[in-house]
């Protein structure tokens, strides 16, 4: 019998991962792995975070420009007014056991918001603007009630129309209003993690979203696929390796095991950039600053001294996850909840992603290069 093998097989199969297949055009994100380069329709990374806000880039991602002052202004209210939750969903997160893993509790939340969204059964341009200004403005609401609700500590709210959603998101959070530093940081972080091209979750999304899903399903799926270690989860592994050492000695040692022993080390390496990660580049002058702030460097100076023990023997750089998982320790947020505000930021890039899928819609039906047998005849059961 003849096998025939499409252009995708064979590029899965010399290379695994659909790794070099074009999955589709986009106008959203281009990175160059080889340079270490991350551009936002256009914008370098850097040029971005230095000179934008998180609601800035979220209205750019969504509608391909910067707003101007009004613009940015209406998207600020649109995104306070909506950081809130509907009743039965604050009832899911009493209900769902509190040791739950928090990324499970995000995508089970997120799924029960589509049931009383008012814009659910369009995909229209408009109604899913509106969805997507409610799921970004939710994603944080759900993490922060979660975790207050599993301390047995009151919910804080309504949403602070003069903080920014970042800020909103720490006051919820903790129940006090941040100082402009951590606002300022945890902005940055949440717009350096925006959107990233064609990742797993992304990737997740925009094959719900082409069977003409509605939103909330996309971005279930994709909280899902963010949820693996291999994709979001790392930036907990890394505290955990950090915290596990406790100091630098014994962290190089304990990596330099690691490595001799073939095991990977978490927060180094990433599929696409073959140099330092645009990305961390930022969030280590964020942990930096952080633990100077906080009197105490420790877990910044600790992971400086891993980044040559990997350099020199692996030849590999640091990723998004590495710095990012002390600044979020110094700014004393809970391991668990690191993935949560990947998420939390995400959901700005993962939107866009429906958004185009669905201007320009075709379903995603990859093939398989199958590699089975054939000419196998059934046996009666009582002869197996």
């Amino acid at each position: 019998m003849t096998q025939t093998t499409s252009p995708v097989a064979v590029a899965e199969k010399k290379s695994g991962g659909l790794e070099g297949v074009v999955a589709a055009t986009s106008e959203i994100c281009f990175i160059d792995g080889a340079a270490g380069r991350l551009v936002y329709r256009g914008y370098d990374i850097g040029d971005l975070v230095e000179n934008t806000t998180f609601e800035e880039v979220a209205y750019l991602l969504w509608h391909g420009v910067l707003p101007n002052a009004e613009q940015l202004d209406k998207l600020k209210a649109d995104l306070t007014a909506e950081m809130k939750l509907p009743a039965h969903v604050d009832q899911i997160l009493d209900i769902i056991p509190h040791s739950a893993v928090p990324m499970d509790v995000l995508r089970t939340a997120v799924s029960a918001l589509s049931s009383t969204d008012v814009d659910l059964g369009s995909n229209t341009p408009d109604a899913n603007l509106r969805k997507a200004i409610r799921l970004t403005a939710q994603l944080p609401v759900i993490v922060a009630h979660f975790h207050r609700k599993r301390n047995k500590l009151p919910l804080i709210g309504p949403a602070d129309p003069k903080l920014s959603l970042a800020g909103n998101f720490l006051y919820l959070l903790t129940g006090e209003k941040p100082n402009p530093t951590l606002e300022r940081v945890m902005d940055a972080a949440l717009l350096l993690h925006a959107e990233h091209g064609m990742n797993a979750s992304t990737f997740a999304a925009r094959v719900t979203a082409a069977t003409l899903c509605d939103m909330h399903g996309a971005v279930t799926a994709a909280i899902a696929a963010l949820k693996g270690p291999l994709h979001g989860g790392a930036n907990q592994d890394v505290m955990e390796l950090l915290l596990e050492c406790g100091d630098v000695d014994t962290a190089v040692a304990t990596v330099q095991r690691k490595l001799t022993n073939k095991e990977k080390v978490p927060g180094f390496g990433h599929r696409v950039y073959k140099t330092f990660d645009p990305r961390a580049t930022f969030l280590r002058k964020m942990s930096k600053q952080l633990g100077e702030a906080a009197g105490n460097s420790k877990w910044y100076n600790m992971s400086e001294r891993l980044i040559p023990v990997l350099k020199e023997t692996k030849n590999l750089d640091p990723n998004v996850d590495f710095f990012s998982a002390s600044a979020y320790y110094v700014m004393g947020i809970p391991l668990d909840l690191f993935t949560g505000i990947f998420a939390i930021a995400r959901a700005t890039g993962w939107t866009a992603h429906v958004m185009e899928q669905h201007k320009n819609n075709r379903i995603i039906r990859p093939t398989d290069d199958y590699v089975g047998p054939f000419g196998r005849k059934v046996v009666p059961i009582d002869q197996r």
